[in-house]
């Protein structure tokens, strides 16, 4: 495999602000924008990323450039707008909608922060941008038959007389294009860092994971060095500040409060399982509400990451794992995780946090309880034919019961798999080995619901149209 454990790690494992669709939208607007009214300068930034700010550190630079643009145009792929739809955007209180992140974006986001594009974000700019959406001053297409992952943006100035776009393909930060007036705009600082070279890189890593075999996988762990592991370990440090921040404020849904407080009463049982799932869901109910912390995502996702990392983090805490073996394991999780997402696709109609990242967590699990290659394998194929049915419905509120869902079932994979347990090859869509078995899921994914998604579009757009 020419591609290396950190080519993996730079390519599929990010910080990221809130949910990366609505945060996808907002970079898309917050790049077209800064270049219409300031310029090429806008995106050089004095700091590579916003990760260190924490929860509350929304004062702007005083010398941000004023934004007004006339209007916003916004076309969305099917997956990007179901998942875009419903969740809240970080430091709006709570807020949601497709056209209220593109307006946050466009008069206020930092483009040069990727992910983090929300991070400055003020109070007055949700203000701002609540008022422009309510003049009517965005526009979303939605490009039903659209396959992949596209988010293309045009901002209008005053006047109408000069307009700026940008588009964003494969990856939630990967800018492939910007115009100003219809005219390409080259060499430019974002363009040329998150442009063309990081699409193709990750279509190359794509096809290579596509064709890589568990034992191949395996080989890579051995390639961890201090900085990979000191990277791994920022990121389940980032994601349990998620899940402390969801249990102590109570957000979004609750799952993992209430599960917490069903174990203080006697109703469940307080054991490995439980814990990852309370760790999980809580975190999840912090990011899905909107709380002004970045996740550690992985597949391109921030849910996906708190699937991939909190259940390994729950059990190494209950088996007293080493920080090296915990960061060792969480590296293979991630390795997993996008393996998998190669096959069913970076959105599609699956819940991807089930079957990806709840594999990729099964099998760091597995790895980290002393199983063999065969049992870890086994733990991907066990979790792979319990939550292969799982729908993604968009990204909202109640994804933390699908990540209290996934979190146990990864525990649970793990477990029977090192005490001998593996599903058969004459069940369902289980192949002759992981790797087939993970083809399958891809197929499943890519082929057979393909009609699904677009029946779980069709009834989010029905309700819409039904509460207006």
């Amino acid at each position: 495999m020419k591609f290396t454990v950190k080519d993996i790690l730079n390519l599929e494992v990010a910080p990221a602000l809130g949910c990366t669709e609505p945060t996808a939208i907002a970079l898309g607007s917050a790049a077209a924008s800064s270049l219409l009214f300031e310029g090429i300068s806008s995106y050089v930034s004095s700091s590579s990323s916003s990760s260190a700010t924490t929860a509350g550190d929304d004062k702007k630079d005083s010398t941000s450039v004023c934004r007004e643009p006339e209007g916003i145009e916004l076309w969305l792929d099917p997956n990007i707008f179901k998942n875009g739809l419903a969740v809240a955007i970080p430091g709006t209180g709570g807020l949601s909608g497709l056209d209220l992140a593109s307006a946050i974006g466009a008069l206020a986001g930092d483009p040069s922060l990727g992910m983090e594009v929300l991070m400055p974000i003020t109070d007055e700019d949700v203000k701002a941008a609540s008022r422009f959406v309510s003049k009517g001053k965005v526009k979303i297409n939605l490009m039903e038959n659209h396959r992949g992952l596209y988010v293309k943006t045009r901002i209008h100035g005053k006047n109408g007389t000069q307009s700026a776009t940008s588009l964003i393909e494969v990856l939630h930060d990967n800018i492939t294009s910007l115009e100003i007036n219809g005219k390409p705009v080259e060499d430019h600082p974002l363009y040329r860092k998150g442009g063309s070279g990081k699409k193709g890189n990750a279509a190359d890593l794509e096809k290579e994971l596509k064709q890589v075999s568990m034992e191949t996988v395996f080989s890579l762990m051995s390639q961890f060095d201090s900085d990979d592991l000191d990277f791994i370990e920022k990121g389940i440090e980032m994601n349990m500040a998620l899940s402390r921040y969801g249990l102590e404020h109570d957000c979004g849904l609750q799952v993992g409060s209430t599960l917490k407080r069903l174990a203080a009463k006697g109703l469940v049982m307080p054991d490995m399982i439980h814990d990852a799932r309370v760790m999980t869901a809580a975190a999840g109910d912090a990011r899905m509400s909107g709380a002004r912390l970045p996740a550690m995502s992985s597949a391109g996702s921030g849910n996906h990451g708190l699937t991939a990392i909190l259940p390994v983090k729950a059990v190494a805490d209950h088996i007293n794992a080493g920080r090296d073996d915990l960061c060792r394991a969480v590296g293979l999780s991630h390795i997993i995780t996008a393996c998998i997402k190669a096959h069913t696709g970076r959105l599609a109609a699956i819940c991807a946090c089930s079957v990806a990242a709840g594999a990729g967590a099964a099998a760091a699990i597995a790895w980290l309880l002393g199983g063999t290659h065969e049992q870890i394998g086994a733990a991907v194929e066990n979790i792979i034919e319990d939550l292969a049915g799982v729908i993604c419905d968009g990204a909202k509120n109640s994804c933390a019961l699908k990540l209290d869902t996934a979190a146990g079932a990864a525990v649970q994979a793990a477990l029977f798999a090192v005490n001998g347990l593996n599903v058969k090859m004459t069940d369902g869509i289980v192949g002759q080995s992981p790797e087939k078995t993970i083809r399958n899921i891809g197929i499943l994914s890519s082929e057979g619901m393909v009609e699904t998604d677009r029946v779980i579009l069709k009834i989010m757009l029905d309700k819409i149209m039904t509460s207006s």
